[in-house]
């Protein structure tokens, strides 16, 4: 698909695309950028990677810029990430994609875009803020639901510790790829081979303090994840001590009844005691007494 950059994209032809007219946007296969990179005439030193893709990032050549974009699903933050490259020069900018990622990013600019003073610039603007324009939305929700975890903590219910690390594990994911926009667009902002017009550099500045926001939403969410974590441990803790104290006031109180069993089990043959008629209910009355004793023992010292 071939597009230029009039007050708002503009379908075009091949032909047009080339004329020069117009600054352009060209969304092709990889198939296609294999055919038809030589019509584009951007001197490029380093081919944009169409199959590994890894990362977003940017690559200055003597005369074109080259990248890649990975981004993560946001209705599926562990699975696949969205891979596509890409190519620029002073003249447009050419997206190679092997799936449907940029025509469905592209199809939106389309139907909401319309632009006073149009450029490549504000187009790649446009373009990068469609990649975040859900994610304030998306890290609030993931706040609710911490909100969620930590009153269930504080409420004495076992918190969702698995819904807790798949949210950090996304928030992670989110703080990397904020990361590598911040510097995607820095790169841009440079503009080492003066493609873009030096007023129009400020919508790069734009997008990174955008970006910047968000990746400082990110951490302070990632440092709420820690904290609920260190909430729970210390709440575990808390009822792994209350149950330690009950088994040692337990222990503690049977301590001198099993002496007492021990020392009239031994059977010697001289024990009064054995043949005293007062003997066991002695003994029983001494158990009772050591018992309760030993409750408002702990009672007062406030360890039951």
């Amino acid at each position: 698909m071939y597009y230029l950059i009039d007050t708002m994209l503009r379908k075009c032809s091949a032909e047009e695309c080339h004329s020069g007219e117009k600054q352009y946007v060209a969304v092709l296969s990889p198939s296609e950028w294999n055919a038809e990179s030589d019509s584009y005439d951007m001197g490029i030193d380093m081919e944009p990677e169409a199959t590994e893709i890894y990362t977003t990032n940017a690559e200055v050549n003597y005369d074109s810029v080259t990248g890649t974009f990975a981004i993560p699903d946001r209705s599926n933050m562990s699975g696949d990430y969205h891979e596509f490259s890409f190519a620029l020069d002073e003249k447009g900018i050419v997206f190679i994609d092997a799936g449907n990622t940029v025509s469905g990013i592209i199809n939106r600019i389309t139907e909401t875009k319309k632009w006073r003073f149009p450029s490549l610039e504000r187009f790649i603007y446009d373009f990068l803020e469609q990649i975040i324009h859900e994610d304030a939305r998306i890290l609030e929700n993931y706040e609710k639901k911490l909100d969620v975890i930590d009153n269930d903590i504080d409420r004495g219910k076992e918190g969702d510790l698995d819904s807790l690390n798949d949210i950090r594990g996304d928030l992670r994911d989110l703080r990397t790829h904020y990361n590598q926009l911040i510097d995607l667009a820095q790169e841009f902002e440079e503009n080492e081979n003066n493609f873009f017009q030096a007023d129009h550099l400020r919508y790069f500045r734009l997008f990174s303090r955008r970006v910047s926001r968000l990746h400082d939403i990110v951490n302070s969410l990632l440092d709420y994840t820690n904290q609920i974590r260190d909430t729970y441990q210390s709440r575990l803790d808390v009822k792994q001590n209350r149950i330690m104290t009950v088994l040692t006031v337990v222990t503690t109180i049977f301590m001198p009844l099993t002496l007492i069993v021990g020392w009239y089990g031994m059977n010697f043959k001289y024990m009064p005691e054995l043949d005293a008629v007062w003997g066991y209910p002695a003994v029983i009355i001494a158990s009772v007494l050591i018992v309760v004793f030993s409750l408002l023992f702990f009672k007062r010292k406030k360890w039951l």
